[in-house]
């Protein structure tokens, strides 16, 4: 599918604004979840696991940043991420996961300090 994708744009000339807006569109899909989690929203952790673990939206996958909002969605009660942590943890090593839950702590003291 890349490949004729990128056949496409090629010959039509038309890759800057397919993938610009495509950007466009991922930037603003992730900043508004991102506003939403800054809140505390479980269901928006989530969804940025989703984006991530699957690469959805123009975002290319960083099992990193899935496994880090996974399981701050699990840390909020969320029970289906605590499935998705546990599978994506399948296809990282042990530091990839030590990463990602610093970055979730990290995550939640910034977050945790903005409140007070």
């Amino acid at each position: 599918m890349k490949v004729v994708l990128s056949l496409h744009i090629a010959a039509t000339g038309t890759g800057t604004d397919i993938m610009g807006n495509s950007m466009k569109s991922a930037a603003f899909l992730i900043e508004s979840h991102l506003t939403e989690a800054s809140q505390g929203s479980s269901n928006a952790y989530f969804d940025l696991g989703v984006i991530y673990s699957t690469g959805s939206d123009g975002i290319e996958v960083d099992l990193i940043e899935a496994h880090k909002w996974f399981n701050l969605a699990a840390l909020s009660g969320h029970d289906e991420s605590k499935i998705c942590r546990a599978e994506i943890s399948l296809d990282m090593t042990a530091r990839e996961i030590a990463e990602a839950q610093r970055e979730a702590r990290s995550w939640l003291q910034e977050n945790t300090r903005r409140a007070a």
